[in-house]
């Protein structure tokens, strides 16, 4: 994938959240797009130039979420791929120098949003040009009810907005909601009735393995430990022999596949398969979100960062959710789960050097363009570079889940 870098990215600040579905997968990814200064004109071709980049015509879907005014005007009237989808304001959608724009992008086949609930009911036809409203939790009008009586209905099917917790998910869902936006991830699930909350039986090779690649056990001790889980077995294998490889031969032992990886990318790889384990279908957002955390800290070590720090940093970011998966303080769960002391540092003591980009990290899931920029500041980063790893770490995040 290209490394996006067009001079935008350093007029803007973006954020970013996904929109869930009914089954908990992550169905298209939102990206906020928030001016920086007073710049009076922004280029909307480079913007749409440096989207497509991450979110190809025949890609995933990208909604855009642009909060200045002329440019969201300008976007309206141009031509964005299929794939491009427009969230427009409430007091937009009720302008009628904009109602022409509006009409023809649905004619052509983009799917328009509508943020909020207008303050006078817009003309039908207009009504019909929106595939789904955005209502923000804090306005909606039916959290005490469960789905509307028989025959009586939304005249357009909405997004849930504002939600953090996964209480707030399910509500949503009941009410009707076709997708939620945000990552539920301010609520700890609670454990099963009889849990004790540790990590589960069916994770500890996968725990085992981290541990013997961390203290660079020999080859053999490593070996032994994977044909305790062969289904743990199995999953390395496909993954060696996976396009991403290009192998021209396959590889059918373990050892072989170690030799391959090497240490760091193995015990990366086992980093992953820890937070992606679960077969809850609520703490599936909470995995996406570890691994888009991981990636994205990844990113914005940069690239003259040493591997080592990279590595770290996409640990840090992977494991910063565990606590809500495993129903475990850090400081517990990291007694038995060796990592850098850099990386301990930040999620146990909330310190060191990765606790200020873990911070901006959780700023870019929906966080506004005036936290956004002080938290880069804070990070002594350029927009520019953070803007361009945020877009990086998410095209990455489309081959991975």
């Amino acid at each position: 994938m290209l490394f996006p870098d067009a001079p935008i990215l350093g007029q803007v600040a973006l954020s970013y959240c996904p929109i869930i579905d009914r089954h908990r997968n992550v169905m298209a990814t939102r990206l906020t797009v928030f001016p920086l200064g007073q710049a009076r004109w922004l280029p909307v071709g480079e913007l749409l130039r440096t989207v497509s980049e991450v979110w190809p015509q025949d890609g995933p879907q990208v909604v855009l979420s642009v909060r200045c005014e002329s440019l969201l005007a300008d976007l309206l009237m141009v031509q964005p791929s299929a794939n491009v989808v427009i969230e427009v304001p409430k007091f937009m959608a009720g302008d009628p120098a904009h109602r022409d724009d509006i009409l023809q992008l649905a004619a052509n086949g983009n799917m328009l949003l509508l943020s909020g609930r207008p303050n006078h009911p817009l003309p039908r036809e207009l009504l019909g040009a929106f595939r789904y409203s955005i209502i923000d939790l804090a306005d909606e009008r039916r959290l005490d009810a469960g789905p509307p009586p028989p025959g009586v209905t939304r005249s357009i099917g909405f997004f849930q907005e504002g939600v953090t917790t996964i209480a707030q998910m399910e509500g949503a869902f009941r009410r009707g909601a076709i997708a939620v936006l945000g990552w539920p991830v301010d609520e700890a699930v609670k454990p099963r009735r009889g849990s004790s909350g540790g990590i589960r039986p069916d994770l500890q090779v996968t725990l085992d393995l981290i541990n013997q690649v961390n203290n660079e056990e020999p080859l053999s001790v490593l070996e032994a430990t994977l044909k305790r889980d062969p289904s743990l077995a199995f999953k390395l294998m496909r993954y060696i022999n996976s396009p991403v490889f290009g192998l021209t031969v396959e590889v059918t032992s373990f050892s072989h596949a170690v030799m391959l990886l090497g240490y760091q990318r193995l015990k990366r790889w086992l980093s992953l398969l820890l937070v992606t384990a679960g077969n809850d279908q609520n703490q599936r957002p909470v995995m996406f979100a570890a691994v888009r955390r991981g990636l994205l800290m990844e990113a914005l070590a940069g690239e003259n960062a040493g591997s080592d720090e990279r590595s770290e940093m996409f640990i840090c970011g992977v494991f910063s959710l565990l606590d809500r998966m495993f129903q475990k303080p850090f400081d517990e769960l990291l007694s038995t789960l060796p990592v850098p002391a850099n990386v301990h540092a930040a999620l146990v003591g909330e310190s060191g050097p990765y606790h200020c980009v873990l911070e901006l990290v959780r700023t870019l899931e929906g966080g506004s363009g005036l936290d956004v920029r002080d938290h880069v500041q804070a990070c002594n980063l350029s927009m520019r570079h953070v803007n361009r790893a945020l877009l990086r770490s998410l095209g990455s995040a489309l081959h991975v889940g």
